[in-house]
């Protein structure tokens, strides 16, 4: 995409209210990316291994508001424009890798719901992949024959085709039941059969929560559940390869929803879980399928809650010797985002000015050095070389053009040097007490 040209009107919207609330937009990152060449590189490079039949997994670590999110979603957009199935979900207390309340399973119909594909980027895809995957096999069998359709020539030849995908489904842990959905998807397609598909597709999403209601309505003995919810998405990144995808890669962010779990049994079930996606992607048993988890450092490095909590994951993802602030292993498992310099902010400041100034449509009236000081002050507060995010500056900035655009007869520098103006106060340095120290003294 070229990145110079003029932003979308509805674009421009979508990005500046997703970034005024504080979240990631899901299109039009392209207009507002900087920095991170180098981590983006990083995980290219898992993109190519995956498209080959390999595996990764990746943890994305940074504070609230270092660009973990933003990250994730730039790959996700690159990926889909590769020819991937892309899904994705948060963690929350409802949604977990592992739970005996369904929060497993929870977080399972979570990533098939936001299933997304180049043709389809916002989600619900399923239908569609099926559809296209069954189309395509017709079309290729009458382009190879000449055969007409409706023709039972042609039928058995697309039989013979769909069964050679099933039959390689049928090899995998689960496959048997997963090829014979697959093959009652493909009839119905064939018969007009609307109500067996919706079936077939609420099977898939996981949305059966008795094995006899599966039995009754589709003849399978199995349904998806907490505990083997993860064996299917490896069988999705393996059918959708078969059906002319690149490979599947799923983004799970706020794994700081496991660190906040009370209860430390359950998360060393969770852990136990990610342990388990870990080992598959290294030893091979996961084909064309890609995993990135977002994390912030606490819910990662926390020796008494977080994932190194967890002894055999601290000792496969505990950094080395040799890796310090500014010289990370971007190859490693985890990947450290490092905090934007400030020419990386001023460039970002500089592309907000403009879509603002695309959005109201008025010309820009804050130039360079305006923001040249806007950064110099931002970047003044104590600790910021190493604490300011990303998603602070965005917000302070973005009121700063808003009041600009409201108020015309004021000045940048009036604005910037007044005592009223005062920048978004890192959490992180905030000098707010916790309520439950207030009366403790030493």
């Amino acid at each position: 995409m070229d990145v110079n040209r003029k932003i979308p009107k509805r674009i421009a919207s979508i990005v500046m209210n997703s970034l005024k609330g504080g979240v990631v937009p899901r299109i039009g990152l392209p207009y507002i990316t900087v920095g991170r060449k180098n981590e983006i590189e990083a995980l290219l490079h898992d993109v190519e291994m995956i498209k080959d039949g390999g595996a990764s997994f990746r943890f994305i670590v940074g504070r609230y508001g270092s660009g973990k999110s933003f990250l994730i979603q730039s790959i996700r957009n690159y990926v889909m424009d590769q020819g991937f199935i892309v899904a994705d979900a948060d963690l929350s207390p409802e949604r977990r890798l592992q739970g005996t309340k369904g929060q497993g399973l929870a977080t399972y119909r979570e990533l098939i719901a936001n299933l997304s594909t180049k043709t389809k980027p916002e989600g619900g895809a399923l239908a569609l992949v099926l559809d296209r995957w069954i189309s395509q096999v017709q079309s290729e069998a009458v382009t190879k024959t000449s055969l007409k359709i409706g023709d039972p020539a042609l039928s058995r030849l697309v039989d013979q085709k769909i069964y050679e995908v099933t039959s390689q489904m049928s090899e995998l842990v689960h496959g048997f039941e997963f090829a014979s959905l697959l093959s009652r998807y493909y009839h119905a397609y064939l018969e007009g059969d609307d109500e067996t598909k919706a079936l077939v597709l609420k099977w898939f999403r996981g949305e059966y929560s008795l094995k006899r209601e599966a039995k009754s309505e589709l003849g399978v003995n199995i349904i998806i559940t907490d505990d083997d919810w993860y064996e299917y998405i490896k069988l999705f990144a393996s059918f959708f390869t078969l059906a002319g995808y690149a490979g599947m890669m799923i983004m799970i962010d706020e794994l700081v929803n496991i660190y906040k779990i009370p209860n430390a049994i359950t998360r060393q079930y969770n852990y136990e879980k990610i342990l388990m996606m870990y080992n598959d992607t290294l030893q091979g048993k996961a084909k064309h399928l890609g995993i990135i988890m977002g994390a912030t450092p606490q819910a990662l490095e926390d020796r008494r809650r977080g994932v190194y909590s967890y002894e055999a994951l601290r000792s496969r993802l505990a950094e080395g010797k040799f890796a310090k602030e500014g010289v990370r292993d971007l190859l490693a498992p985890v990947i450290h985002l490092e905090p934007l310099n400030p020419e990386e902010m001023l460039v970002l400041c500089e592309k907000l000015a403009d879509i603002h100034a695309t959005l109201y449509r008025y010309d820009k009236n804050v130039t360079t050095d305006d923001i040249a000081l806007f950064i110099q002050i931002e970047y003044q507060r104590i600790g910021a070389s190493s604490n300011i995010t990303p998603r602070e500056v965005i917000r302070d900035f973005i009121e700063l053009l808003d009041i600009l655009y409201q108020h015309p007869d004021m000045k940048v520098e009036d604005l910037l040097n007044s005592e009223e103006f005062s920048y978004h106060e890192s959490d992180v340095l905030s000098n707010k007490t916790n309520d439950g120290f207030a009366e403790f003294t030493i």
